[in-house]
């Protein structure tokens, strides 16, 4: 199938795909004689893979892993878990990186009474944390 086919099968654009074969995430596809790339089941069901770990947040490095991984039929499935592993921790991190930040800005919404004051919490404990700007000069 060309690359419009492949990407309507696989859901990955014709750009996306182009550019995963620039940077090695797949091979280059075989081309027509005039020069049209072609691609096999096998590559969309590649594509898909490559999709599938998009959508769950595998960065490049770790999909070239995974697919590395998905093509030995050697591997041991331990292998997998501990990479699954690993990025579970991270998103871990990062949930509670975004907790608390979710939990820091909620608590200065609370705070602000929201009237036509110019007192302002939020701004307040904004300025806690990050130096404060110097006034314009007028000149």
């Amino acid at each position: 199938m060309n690359i419009g086919q492949a990407a309507e099968a696989s859901g990955v654009t014709a750009k996306m795909i182009r550019y995963y074969e620039s940077i090695g995430l797949i091979a280059e596809a075989n081309r027509t004689d005039a020069g049209y790339r072609q691609y096999s089941e096998n590559e969309v069901q590649t594509l898909r893979f490559i999709k599938r770990s998009r959508e769950l947040g595998f960065s490049v490095q770790r999909i070239k892993i995974l697919l590395a991984l998905w093509d030995d039929r050697t591997r041991k499935s331990a292998d997998v878990k501990t990479l699954a592993r690993q990025y579970i921790a991270e998103l871990d991190q990062d949930i509670e990186k975004l907790q608390s930040i979710r939990d820091q800005l909620q608590h200065m919404a609370d705070c602000c009474q929201g009237n036509h004051r110019p007192e302002c919490p939020i701004l307040d404990g904004l300025a806690k944390t990050a130096p404060r700007r110097p006034p314009l000069s007028v000149e």
